[in-house]
């Protein structure tokens, strides 16, 4: 398993679930519903959980790109 691999597997998870709730916003204000939460409150999380998916695709992508200018022994 290379490096960086598990923080963009839950960047992309998170984004999915982040476009998920950004949609059942969208839905449940065009629909006039409240289910579970208010409409700006799924919006909102939606919104969260993709700025949380953006910070750990770039922490991903840059320990990846570190991992591979370390310098590398005569052994390897």
């Amino acid at each position: 398993m290379t490096i960086g691999f598990k923080r963009t597997l839950a960047a992309r998870i998170s984004a999915a679930l982040g476009f998920l709730c950004g949609l059942i916003g969208l839905l449940a204000g065009l629909t006039d519903h409240t289910w579970k939460l208010w409409p700006v409150g799924w919006f909102t999380g939606g919104a969260l959980l993709t700025v949380i998916a953006l910070f750990l695709l770039a922490d991903g992508a840059i320990a990846f790109q570190k991992s591979r200018n370390a310098p590398r022994s005569i052994d390897d």
